[in-house]
């Protein structure tokens, strides 16, 4: 049975048959998938065709079509996917939620749009609203005629949400708060008509959380931000002058803001990683079917070996992090269903088992976010010129992408936020017992000298996902022990470590989904065979990121014999993985050349 706790990965083994896998989605979940595909074709995708560009917020009736859109989406059962049967919603998992989140993203900009309204918009309601808050809004908002938005960030506070200025005075009555301020960057918010906002309660030094409707009146908005990307998005600023907002309307308990705002962004975060593959997967497709047509020198470029050398890592890098993806929805599924049998309420129990997973949740929207910047950025480059030209549409794509390593928290703030929830899991909750799982080092490393005996088809896979993880016990166990508290302004060595963290739960994710597909009856031996050779250049590279980080922390924080021991020792760890990456990534591109795009 799958081990329920979050970043226990660095210390507890995993069976392959106890994580979930794309390929097990039941009849029901892929009709899901199907039906939101064919709306984003339908609705998005070909409409943008005919008129030869993206949809623009900036064009009055692109504005009026978008906000269409979401109430035929809303329609469709689709703005309530995480919202109670009882008001309207389809209350999916959270793991077909995720499948959701992936496949919207084919609505490109349009994906941002109804995830706010399916995610930040509205779960701190389903969350953490009273009954009579969820009967007056939820309906609304799971049928597209309520838009929500949700306004936390300020011009003075972006990553440090609780700087900010806006406040929230209780009127003379005793009835009202009166909200002040400013509000920046509030997706949906040109046209939201139910707005999630933070405040702070006259002096308090913790944020509030409110439900307010643009109907209380004292809510102007800004124009329309112009961006690089998403530009079938609304963004606008939004200025709070005196707004009575009901006393009934404050969100959970005075000064829970923050908690609300941090839970609700972890569940922001994995459903961004969605997104981002669900986009990874849509480019690589498109782009190899231009890669197939085009001809230079007498032969389609697919066959030119730097062609294949891109779509090689494009591949690996999607495949690898889908699987981390569902592994860590399904863990969170069944956190959510352990809490409800030990007596927690269904709400309480959702958001504790999404929390519980915060150091997982950080790292997919980091390595889903790269990816889909990596895999954008190499489409273009595949196309050449006709990749920059507009016409194509895949610089939409590139400009899009980018917002993705920015919002939900920016990487870097999520880089160091994994590694600080793990380290105060394992020093102040001692949820994680990584003291222990460090003492194995010793022995483990004098094993690493003798010849290795391989053990089974899978046996150096096995030995450098384990070699990742006690590379990251290594290295942040000997740093934390020399710099103690010193080490949380060491920033540039947090992220070294996080790139370690990373790799070992990516790692050891596509290893379990291979392990796991290797078993199922009726197998595609040739995919299969395929799928192998993914998980082989993704452990290849995975190798090389973990390397530099390890060698860049450690002449950060070591010097003379104890920076070469060190070294020595990552060395050991970190040995030359015996494949041929070449040959890798040019059998992966032939594959899915062969069979139309991505294909797993």
């Amino acid at each position: 049975m799958t081990y329920l706790k979050g970043g226990s990965f660095l210390t507890h083994s995993t069976n392959p048959e106890d994580i979930f896998i794309s390929e097990e989605w039941n009849e029901e979940q892929r009709m899901i998938a199907d039906m939101v595909r064919e709306f984003c074709i339908k609705n998005i995708q070909e409409p943008m065709l005919k008129m030869g560009r993206e949809f623009d917020v900036h064009h009055p009736e692109d504005k009026a079509e978008i906000v269409r859109l979401l109430e035929e989406a809303g329609k469709l059962g689709l703005c309530g996917v995480a919202i109670e049967e009882q008001y309207g919603g389809m209350n999916l998992d959270f793991n077909t939620g995720l499948l959701f989140s992936e496949v919207i993203a084919l609505g490109l900009s349009f994906a941002t749009t109804i995830g706010a309204q399916t995610s930040i918009g509205s779960l701190p309601i389903v969350y953490y609203g009273t009954d009579a808050q969820k009967a007056k809004y939820l309906p609304g908002i799971a049928t597209g005629e309520l838009k929500a938005a949700y306004c936390l960030t300020e011009p003075t506070a972006g990553s440090d949400a609780s700087a900010g200025k806006t406040k929230a005075t209780l009127s003379p009555d005793g009835e009202n708060y009166l909200l002040n301020g400013q509000k920046i960057w509030i997706t949906n918010g040109g046209f939201a008509d139910v707005f999630i906002v933070f405040a702070k309660i006259e002096d308090d030094e913790k944020l509030s959380a409110f439900i307010v409707e643009k109907v209380f009146g004292g809510i102007s908005l800004g124009a329309e931000e112009k961006k690089m990307g998403i530009k079938g998005s609304s963004t606008v600023q939004v200025f709070f002058d005196n707004c009575s907002v009901p006393k009934e309307n404050l969100l959970s308990e005075r000064g829970a803001g923050f908690k609300i705002a941090l839970n609700i962004l972890n569940t922001g975060r994995i459903k961004l990683g969605a997104g981002t593959i669900g986009g990874c997967k849509f480019c690589i497709s498109k782009t190899m079917e231009y890669a197939v047509e085009r001809k230079q020198f007498g032969k389609p470029i697919v066959e030119f070996g730097a062609i294949k050398h891109k779509f090689g890592e494009m591949i690996a890098r999607t495949f690898a992090i889908e699987a981390a993806l569902y592994r860590t929805g399904r863990n969170i599924d069944l956190k959510r269903a352990e809490f409800v049998e030990n007596g927690m309420l269904e709400s309480e129990a959702k958001l504790n088992a999404i929390r519980e997973f915060a150091v997982e949740c950080s790292i997919l929207k980091i390595k889903g976010s790269e990816a889909a910047c990596f895999v954008t950025d190499e489409g273009i480059q595949i196309f050449g010129g006709m990749g920059y030209a507009s016409e194509t549409g895949i610089e939409t794509g590139y400009r899009d992408a980018r917002i993705t390593k920015i919002y939900e928290g920016t990487n870097e703030i999520n880089r160091m936020l994994s590694v600080g929830e793990l380290t105060k899991r394992a020093i102040q909750t001692k949820e994680i017992d990584l003291m222990t799982a460090g003492k194995k080092i010793p022995f483990y490393l004098f094993k690493q000298l003798l010849p290795f005996k391989s053990n089974g088809e899978l046996a150096a896979e096995r030995r450098i996902v384990q070699n990742l993880k006690y590379c990251f016990l290594l290295i942040s166990g000997t740093a934390g022990r020399k710099l103690g508290k010193k080490l949380v302004d060491e920033q540039e060595i947090v992220l070294n470590f996080s790139d370690i963290l990373a790799e070992a739960y990516i790692g050891e994710s596509v290893l379990l989904k291979y392990e796991k597909l290797r078993t199922k009856k009726d197998v595609d031996t040739e995919k299969l065979a395929i799928q192998k050779k993914i998980v082989q250049l993704y452990l290849y590279e995975a190798l090389d990121i973990a390397r530099k980080a390890s060698n860049d922390a450690i002449a950060a924080y070591a010097s003379g014999g104890e920076r070469r021991r060190m070294r020595y020792l990552v060395g050991l760890l970190l040995k030359p993985y015996d494949v041929n990456p070449k040959a890798l990534r040019r059998t992966i591109t032939d594959y899915c050349a062969k069979n139309g795009g991505y294909c797993f």
